[in-house]
């Protein structure tokens, strides 16, 4: 979603960063790209001229222009800057006293019903909550079964259904449920409309009224852009929000919506729903979104998507092999599908510090994670013997995998190829040790991120990045990743 401003703001950067000192003028140079790029990236005009008002003030500052690293400071200024305006509060839900009454509102075609099941698997999965869901969309055909069908997939108890109830009677019915069955939290997902009307509001503050909810979540498509804003304005208006969830954002939206919603409507944006599937919603972190925006990388969340998708036991025998400078086609299998758990190269690229231009010539080249599904092809067509042992790769074994798996011997080649070099960089790994490894890591992050990541490792039973990042060293040897 941000990928276009992000081009932008670091052409911007570039610019700076060349020169060895600044001058007023280069400020208010970068300043009128800057409110340009804002501008057409959707965000409010209100909120653009008070970012370039604050960024300016900083940035002709004298410890800018008498810095030793000008363009740097500019981009720090920057970075704040957009994470006070994304807003400092944290997606964090809140709870009270089982149980915990959560009202999803918002417009029709919002994704509001799939985000009610998106929140209820996160609450269950990783809270460990005990969570009931009942749709009150008694007007739009078929939509209190869609969350039924939800429920069933995702394991989560849906209230049942009861033909011809008024949004009155449901709600009640879900809160008696919800005390009488020991739920920790009941999610009531309320009737969309095509458009704001009055009625659908004196609905949805009749129910808010009767269930008390501790959060009220506004879910806007991010694709509607401006709009978005404005209907968050009118819903904080006549029912009150708790927070903003923002889907279709793995759409070509501009960002404006995300970057504006916090100033204009003065409520945080809490989660960004990232696509359709259950486990496709991402929690919103101000500092983090910043920092992808301006090519910084997100260390963070790409370990902590280490954390939710590895196998303990898996990254374990890894590690062992590391240390023994082993590396075989069993190895980057291994790999390969963690790095699509993980969201795929395109995702774990734009998360590493310095490689936000890498994803967008990824793109120019035609590289795609098609790519990482034929590599796997080719390992699927050898025999167990030839995983394990690479060297019996002859020139028939080759023909027969080609063959088999519907490629050509150069492809199987290529393949060869780059494992001979991951085993080389295994060998230069156990010389340099894992210690030296974890360093070099640590130091991509700040003093904030590293107390962060040590909590997040510690919690789940993790001693070392070498345990907590497979498959980021297969995206720095991946000769199929380096097509032209």
């Amino acid at each position: 979603m941000f990928e276009s401003l992000g081009q932008k703001l670091g052409k911007v950067f570039t610019g700076l960063r060349g020169k060895g000192a600044l001058k007023e003028d280069d400020v208010n140079d970068a300043m009128r790209e800057i409110r340009v790029a804002l501008l057409e990236a959707d965000v409010a005009l209100p909120v653009v001229k008070t970012f370039i008002e604050n960024v300016k003030a900083k940035a002709i500052g004298q410890d800018v222009i008498a810095s030793v690293t000008p363009g740097q400071q500019v981009v720090k200024i920057v970075h704040d800057a957009l994470v006070e305006m994304l807003g400092n509060e944290t997606s964090n839900l809140n709870f009270t006293t089982p149980p915990s009454i959560y009202l999803m509102v918002g417009l029709q075609g919002s994704g509001k019903t799939t985000s009610t099941a998106k929140i209820a698997r996160m609450l269950s999965e990783k809270q460990r909550q005990k969570v009931l869901m009942a749709s009150l969309d008694v007007y739009r055909p078929a939509a209190q079964e869609q969350l039924r069908q939800l429920g069933e997939q995702t394991g989560i108890a849906t209230l049942p259904i009861v033909q011809g109830e008024k949004p009155a009677a449901i709600t009640k019915r879900a809160l008696e449920a919800g005390r009488l069955e020991g739920f920790d939290v009941v999610i009531l997902d309320t009737a969309g409309r095509l458009a704001i009307d009055e009625e659908m509001m004196a609905e949805v503050a009749m129910v808010r009224d009767l269930a008390k909810p501790v959060e009220t979540l506004l879910v806007a498509d991010a694709m509607t852009g401006q709009d978005a804003v404005n209907v968050a304005k009118i819903f904080e208006e006549k029912v009150g929000l708790t927070g903003i969830i923002l889907t279709r954002v793995d759409g070509d939206a501009r960002g404006g919506a995300a970057l504006s919603m916090k100033a204009i409507t003065g409520k945080p944006v809490k989660f960004l729903g990232t696509g359709e599937k259950s486990d496709a919603l991402e929690p919103f972190h101000p500092d983090r979104i910043a920092g992808r925006i301006l090519g910084m990388g997100d260390v963070v969340s790409l370990v902590e998507k280490a954390i939710e998708t590895v196998d303990q036991d898996e990254a374990e025998e890894m590690a062992r092999k590391f240390q023994k400078g082993q590396f075989d086609f069993n190895d980057l299998l291994m790999q390969m599908r963690q790095m699509q758990k993980m969201g795929g190269v395109h995702s774990l690229v734009k998360m590493l510090p310095g490689l936000g231009d890498v994803a967008a010539k990824l793109d120019e080249a035609g590289v795609d994670d098609k790519i990482i599904k034929r590599q796997e092809a080719i390992i699927l067509s050898m025999t167990k013997l030839e995983r394990t042992k690479p060297e019996l790769l002859n020139a028939s074994r080759k023909r027969r995998i080609a063959e088999g798996c519907g490629m050509t011997v150069q492809d199987v080649n290529k393949l060869y190829k780059q494992l001979q070099q991951m085993q080389t960089m295994m060998k230069r790994m156990k010389k340099m040790g894992m210690g030296k490894m974890a360093g070099m890591m640590q130091g991509m992050m700040n003093d904030k991120d590293k107390e962060i990541m040590a909590e997040r490792m510690e919690a789940n039973g993790l001693k070392g990045f070498q345990n907590a990042l497979p498959g980021s060293d297969f995206l720095g040897s991946n000769p199929f990743l380096k097509k032209k």
